[in-house]
């Protein structure tokens, strides 16, 4: 759904965490990884320099569990010793301290708190070595995705929303960085504990460990039962959620619009219909899966029953101590937690392996051209600045053209413009010309330099470029203006705003050049921010320019203005201008027509009128457009 701006939102994925609601424990359903087993090869394969570090976790995660599973076999020794003290004052028939052996009620108390805090303090060093070992690890991951970012073509970010890209690189980041830190820690706990307290159970009694066997398959089944009815109206929840997201950020970018057009009535019924339908799902999975504790507790209460009676039977038989019946309870209780804890990290972990995944599907794309082996060392100081384009095709797919054999000769010092319709490709001309896309034939040379044998660091810093769109950082207008540069000066930066135009409005905003600009730029106007790039391409003094015609969303004063400081930032240099009023390149040396992704027609504007060809046609039905629409302003 469109969010009414031109930037895409970022969707945000579910949290993948275990379920805390009313289910205590039951997870929603997660997205399944394509392939599993590879994933998680990989996966390991980043955690294998930390393989020390996980031997260690686990040793810390083995000790940290049995000190605590010890704790009720040894309290159930001091229950034991109390009731016997009990039956023997029934005995004797008085009561005597003597009676109780408090030394032994004293030692077993002691241990207890001993074991108890070394397993404290093994989970606290075990949860601290986990912390780097999942940082370590994200680090790593993160630096790689980067990098490859760096090294994608253009056409990468182009086929993909920036919410997409932006969601591998830091939600799945984190899905998986939470799962290594804290997951995977549970796991061992939990796998730990359940054997632990399997054969603590096993070494009270067989046979009660058996009964309460018995209830294990019961609430498999009746977990499993349960969970799959409730999976359907989680996944609706999660849609219902999506397009309630959706609809309610697309009304606020677009607000204005919407009151303006008195769609206020129309977009809250949407909400209500959307809001409903969520309100249906949401409250469906969840009462379906807030049943399955007490449907778990009612079993398991049954089995309490079964092993109190059968307990207390073997108690008067004196098969077994009372404490030992207090300790199989107790370890009873604990023995469903880990089970569906385990169940829990399971399912987190397949989503984890999901998020791995696309993380890996970044890391495997293919990469841009490698630069050239013997690339050429370019100093801008020295370029001329002649652009020659030799026999250039170029196609987005194999199968389509779209620039064949174009011949263009750039002179040293000459303005350029490229005109034509929308979708004749004007951008994608430029973007051959910086590499952001490969030449499918032929070559561009810079001053008889293959740009294929330039770096694209060199090849890109021989060019400034001053955008219709402007793009600003959250910064200072220093840092804005010195942006490319390290350590300009504030002279220089101050001079450049001079020569830009741009340095009265600057000097009347209250912070001066210290004004941070916000993440949009939009505390200042669309021409002041066209201002600041001109004063920012200045300051780099390229040998080339490309030039977007930047005045078209400004008022009459700003674009004097504008072109003022244009005309002087285009003064000796190369520059190719992208036009789309052809009244404004009248002037230039040389004037590109295109249709189609071809060069038709080229010549100074004299010539080309003179042809009657195509750019005639666009030249008169443009300005009977513009005189239209002057009359109609007039009236």
């Amino acid at each position: 759904m469109s969010n009414g701006s031109n930037r895409p939102a970022v969707e945000k994925p579910m949290r993948r965490g275990m379920g805390h609601g009313p289910a205590g424990g039951m997870s929603m359903p997660v997205e399944k990884a394509k392939d599993f087993k590879g994933t998680l090869r990989r996966l390991a394969g980043y955690l294998a320099p930390q393989k020390l570090r996980f031997i260690i976790v686990g040793i810390l995660a083995i000790v940290s569990t049995v000190f605590s599973i010890f704790g009720p076999m040894i309290l159930g020794k001091a229950t034991t010793k109390i009731a016997e003290g009990f039956m023997t004052v029934k005995t004797l028939g008085f009561a005597s301290s003597r009676l109780f052996d408090f030394a032994y009620i004293g030692r077993i108390l002691g241990l207890m708190i001993i074991l108890y805090v070394i397993s404290s303090l093994t989970g606290y060093a075990m949860s601290y070595i986990m912390s780097g070992v999942a940082q370590k690890t994200v680090y790593v991951m993160r630096n790689e995705v980067k990098d490859k970012l760096d090294r994608l073509p253009l056409h990468y970010f182009d086929d993909r929303t920036h919410g997409e890209i932006l969601s591998r690189v830091t939600n799945d980041m984190d899905t998986i960085a939470a799962t290594l830190q804290q997951s995977l820690t549970q796991l061992i706990t939990a796998v730990v504990t359940l054997a632990g307290i399997l054969i603590m159970m096993l070494t009270i009694s067989p046979i009660m460990t058996i009964i309460a066997l018995v209830t294990l398959p019961v609430c498999t089944v009746l977990t499993m039962s349960i969970a799959k009815k409730s999976r359907k109206y989680f996944a609706d929840q999660q849609k219902s959620l999506g397009q309630l997201n959706g609809h309610v950020e697309e009304m606020y970018t677009g607000h204005r619009i919407v009151k303006v057009f008195g769609q206020e009535k129309e977009s809250i019924r949407k909400f209500q219909k959307v809001n409903e339908t969520l309100y249906h799902a949401g409250w469906k999975a969840q009462f379906i899966s807030g049943v399955i504790m007490p449907a778990l507790n009612f079993v398991n209460n049954l089995g309490y029953v079964f092993i109190c009676i059968i307990g207390g039977v073997m108690v008067v038989r004196k098969a077994i101590d009372v404490g030992d019946i207090q300790a199989f309870i107790q370890y009873m209780r604990s023995f469903t937690h880990p089970i569906v804890q385990t169940a829990n990290i399971a399912n987190v972990i397949q989503g984890t392996i999901a998020g791995a995944e696309r993380v890996f599907e970044v890391l495997d794309e293919e990469e841009q051209q490698p630069e050239s082996r013997d690339a050429v060392t370019v100093s801008k100081k020295a370029i001329r600045g002649e652009v020659v384009f030799e026999q250039v095709c170029f196609r987005y797919k194999k199968e389509s053209p779209l620039i064949e054999n174009m011949n263009i000769h750039v002179k040293p010092g000459q303005m350029v413009a490229i005109v034509g319709p929308t979708g004749a490709g004007k951008t994608t001309l430029v973007n051959l010309l910086l590499r952001f896309y490969e030449l499918s034939g032929g070559r561009i040379t810079v001053d008889g330099i293959p740009i294929t044998k330039m770096t694209r660091g060199d090849l890109r810093g021989l060019f400034g470029m001053v955008l219709q769109d402007t793009w600003l950082y959250k910064g200072t207008i220093m840092e804005n203006i010195g942006y490319g540069l390290e350590n300009p000066g504030k002279e220089k930066i101050i001079e450049a705003a001079k020569a830009a135009h741009a340095d009265h409005f600057i000097r009347s905003l209250p912070m001066g050049y210290e004004t941070i600009l916000n993440e949009e730029a939009s505390n200042i106007s669309q021409g002041q921010k066209q201002l600041l790039t001109i004063a920012r391409a200045l300051l780099a003094d390229p040998p080339i320019l490309i030039l977007d015609e930047a005045t078209s969303s400004v008022d009459t004063r700003t674009e004097a203005l504008i072109q003022k400081a244009m005309t002087k930032l285009m003064k000796g240099r190369t520059s190719f201008v992208i036009a789309h009023r052809l009244s404004t390149i009248k002037n230039a040396d040389l004037i590109l027509v295109m249709k189609d992704g071809s060069v038709i027609e080229q010549g100074t504007h004299e010539e080309l009128m003179a042809q009657k060809g195509f750019y005639e046609d666009l030249y008169h039905s443009q300005f009977i457009t513009n005189t239209e629409a002057q009359e109609e302003e007039n009236e």
